[in-house]
């Protein structure tokens, strides 16, 4: 499989930057985009308003609190488009809230982790997401 580019959907700059110190930690090569919100996320995914778009195969780390768009609201307009409905999308999140859980699994994420201590959280993450994405085939 070629390389998986990733998409963080994230407004945190010390998150953002937790995520890309664990990609490099873990020597992770993978291409990153950050989008600060839904709305940002989106445009990048379809190529609207400047943004070229994001190339396939990617996955999405998604943030729930964010502003203009968070990511319950994004989750509902990517799974109502025909063209990236079938995105695979992994949330992470400081929302110990089950109904934050119980909501984005009823929108099919594939995955749900908490940022209790980010730097050791995106650790583990993304060295999940490395094994997962080199056993499973994701569509083109």
């Amino acid at each position: 499989m070629g390389e998986v580019n990733i998409l963080l959907v994230e407004d945190d700059d010390i998150d953002v930057k937790a995520v890309k110190r664990a990609l490099k930690d873990l020597k992770i090569l993978n291409s990153l985009t950050i989008a600060g919100d839904g709305i940002e996320a989106l445009e990048i995914l379809r190529g609207q308003n400047g943004h070229a778009p994001l190339k396939r195969p990617f996955l999405i780390l998604l943030d729930l609190n964010m502003p203009r768009m968070g990511g319950i609201e994004f989750l509902d307009e990517l799974r109502g488009d025909p063209e990236l409905n079938q995105t695979l999308v992994f949330i992470m999140t400081t929302s110990e809230d089950e109904q934050d859980r119980f909501r984005a699994y009823d929108r099919h994420v594939a995955g749900y982790m908490l940022k209790h201590s980010p730097a050791r959280t995106f650790i583990a993450a993304i060295s999940l997401l490395d094994h997962y994405w080199r056993v499973i085939e994701l569509p083109e």
